[in-house]
């Protein structure tokens, strides 16, 4: 696969699961044999799922940035209305084998509701107070 269809791949998988909330959909996107470096939740991809479906169906991902190189594909995004105090801003690293997504880890934060800078941390716009 080419940088470029790993990208793909991944931001369908992510609109499959994290927005659509189609745990079924989803499967085909991640291998039986998914490693997580996540601690929020269990490895595999059943930890995940399960993860997934605990959060508010009104929970979104918007994706600002993905960038791929070789097997790996790093997603700038935002998930809000996730049932914790402040959207997330997470960085997802993933790497994919074949097409399937089989290994990830991530970089988490709250998103700032201001800035010393006067910009957002995510978008054009800091989120509502």
């Amino acid at each position: 696969m080419t940088p470029e269809q790993n990208k793909k791949i991944a931001l369908e998988a992510f609109e499959a699961l994290f927005n659509r909330k189609d745990i079924e959909a989803a499967r085909a996107f991640w291998s039986p044999d998914y490693m997580q470096h996540n601690p929020l939740f269990a490895d595999g991809r059943e930890g995940l799922f399960k993860f997934v479906s605990s959060l508010p169906s009104s929970t979104r991902f918007e994706c600002q940035l993905a960038v791929a190189e070789g097997d790996y594909v790093m997603i700038h995004g935002r998930y809000s209305d996730n049932g914790y105090p402040a959207n997330w801003v997470v960085v997802d690293i993933l790497r994919l084998e074949d097409g399937i997504l089989v290994e990830h880890w991530d970089v988490i934060q709250d998103e700032a509701k201001t800035s010393a800078s006067g910009r957002p941390m995510f978008g054009e716009h800091f989120p509502a107070r």
